[in-house]
């Protein structure tokens, strides 16, 4: 696999697949990495799937006429713990290991893109048009549940960029979400001062302050 390009947010339907053991330390990246990515609004088209190890499984759904996969797992190359890796898998001969082994309980993204021309050629399924791979270099890969603090640290990072390679608009920050309530208070206050100033005949002037505090909530409501 090569580094990947930049590329605009793909144009048809899009599987992103966290894949991995949470048994096994941080190769349970790819899985607390779409966990939290669930608690985000992604665009139309964009489908998120815990693969976990059930790589023969995710290599079927693959060939379900996607335009682009993004498969997201512990990767070693090498580099710092906690180092993300964005990787071009679209080239079959450059991804596919010499010899497959097909262990349905755990499969490595190579290992499952090379199953992908077996499969398609058995079922006539189409291979998507772009596979990527969001990798983190793992700290430790030993027995036990739960990431290290370096890579447990680059699961937001990982986030953050899927939403940016989908076309995902930026989360709305919760301090605007906060400002509805302190939008209001203002023009709430304004109804108390202005029958003592002004004659009981103009009373019926009072309902366009009311109005007018309206439209602050609807401002900051609409985006949340």
């Amino acid at each position: 696999m090569k580094a990947a390009a930049p590329f605009a947010a793909p144009p048809g339907r899009t599987l992103i697949a966290g894949v991995g053991n949470i048994f096994l330390g941080d190769d349970g990246f790819g899985v607390e990495a779409v966990r939290r990515l669930g608690e985000h609004p992604l665009p139309e088209g964009v489908e998120v799937v815990d693969a976990g190890v059930r790589g023969i499984h995710l290599a079927y759904q693959m060939l379900d006429g996607y335009h682009t996969v993004l498969l997201v797992d512990a990767t070693a190359r090498g580099s710092e713990p906690g180092t993300l890796h964005l990787l071009d898998a679209t080239d079959p001969a450059a991804t596919r290991p010499r010899d497959t082994a097909l262990d349905g309980h755990h499969m490595t993204p190579d290992a499952v893109l090379a199953l992908l021309d077996t499969l398609s050629a058995g079922t006539g399924g189409r291979r998507p048009r772009r596979v990527m791979v969001l990798g983190c270099e793992p700290a430790d890969l030993a027995e036990g549940i739960g990431l290290s603090r370096p890579v447990d640290a680059a699961v937001d990072e990982a986030v953050r960029m899927i939403r940016q390679l989908v076309g995902a608009d930026p989360d709305v920050p919760a301090a605007v979400a906060d400002t509805g309530p302190a939008a209001t208070e203002e023009p709430a206050e304004e109804p108390a001062e202005e029958p003592a100033e002004e004659p009981a005949a103009e009373a019926a002037d009072e309902p366009a302050p009311a109005v007018a505090g309206s439209h602050p909530t609807e401002r900051n409501t609409t985006p949340c």
